[in-house]
């Protein structure tokens, strides 16, 4: 995750009670032969346990509630918004209890967050302005 994304996810992270927030989380390790590549979350944190933050790895998330965090410095468009849906795909091979599906990017688009409310996705805009906040 960039420099720009980074401070996005743990500023939405800071805004709750509780929860582990694993940054780069890994959802699919590369295999061996390279024909599957690896894939990793931008934050998937983990709710009703003590704050803390982990840096990449995995986490036993079955039976838990968990919010899924992709983010982009940009404006919200299609990348994102099928990032985001296909975490949450991914993510239930981990049979959490629930999943929260969240995007967060540096700028708002109507048409797009109309999109993603149908999909069960939120949009969290954080512009650039807010970094030092």
């Amino acid at each position: 995750m960039s420099k720009h994304e980074s401070w996005r996810t743990k500023k939405y992270w800071e805004n709750l009670e509780n929860g582990l927030l694993i940054e780069e989380f890994l959802a699919i390790p590369q295999s061996r032969d390279r024909s599957v590549g690896r894939r990793l979350i931008d934050g998937v944190i983990v709710l009703n346990v003590e704050k803390a933050i982990q840096y990449g790895g995995t986490f036993d998330l079955e039976g838990k509630d968990i919010i899924a965090i992709q983010t982009k410095a940009t404006r919200l468009g299609m990348s994102l918004m099928g990032q985001a849906f296909f975490t949450r795909e991914i993510l239930k091979r981990f049979k959490p209890k629930s999943i929260k599906t969240v995007a967060i990017c540096g700028k708002g688009d109507i048409e797009m967050e109309k999109l993603c409310e149908q999909a069960s996705i939120e949009v969290v805009v954080i512009p650039e302005s807010d970094k030092c906040q």
